[in-house]
């Protein structure tokens, strides 16, 4: 893949024929061990469920097209629990060649406008404290910081605390 201005990715919904692309970009994002859980894409079987139930339960969940690739997504999982019903999870990842090009504001604005929409009251998120430019992201939308867990990963070249992030529906 090579980089292309952030003007011609397209930010779009997912589809059932996307999944296999968001797979990669989330294989390629994970394997970098810098900003996921993951440290690879989960099965393609997994994906597709995950991307079937998103669709059917009206969860945002936008991906960033290029030259017909995905190349970014951002999605906002609701939760099962009735009483937890209006509090979505926030996921999202942007491949490196794109990075820096305004792909991942779009994507996120897009995916909380759409959570809005689907009557979310609260989005919250989950960032490694290292990932400044992930929180200046989400600071950037309404995200604000609501606690740390302390040296809660671990990675090769040692820990590293989660921070956890809310917005409320404006």
């Amino acid at each position: 893949m090579t980089a292309i201005g952030a003007g011609a990715a397209r930010i779009i919904p997912i589809t059932i024929d996307l999944a296999a692309g968001y797979r990669e970009a989330l294989g390629i994002v994970a394997r970098e061990r810098l900003y996921l859980r993951l440290t690879n894409a989960p099965s393609l079987e997994r994906s597709l469920a995950f991307v079937n139930a998103n669709i059917a339960k009206g969860n945002p969940h936008l991906v960033a097209l290029a030259d017909g690739n995905v190349v970014g997504w951002c999605d906002i999982s609701r939760d099962d629990v009735p009483v937890e019903a209006h509090v979505g999870s926030l996921g999202m990842g942007v491949v490196p060649a794109f990075r820096g090009q305004g792909i991942g504001r779009r994507l996120i604005t897009a995916a909380l406008a759409a959570a809005d929409a689907a009557d979310f009251h609260r989005v919250e998120l989950r960032v490694y404290a290292r990932n400044h430019p992930a929180i200046a992201l989400y600071e950037s939308v309404g995200f604000v910081h609501e606690g740390r867990l302390r040296d809660a990963i671990r990675r090769d070249d040692g820990y590293d605390d989660i921070l956890i992030m809310g917005r409320l529906r404006p």
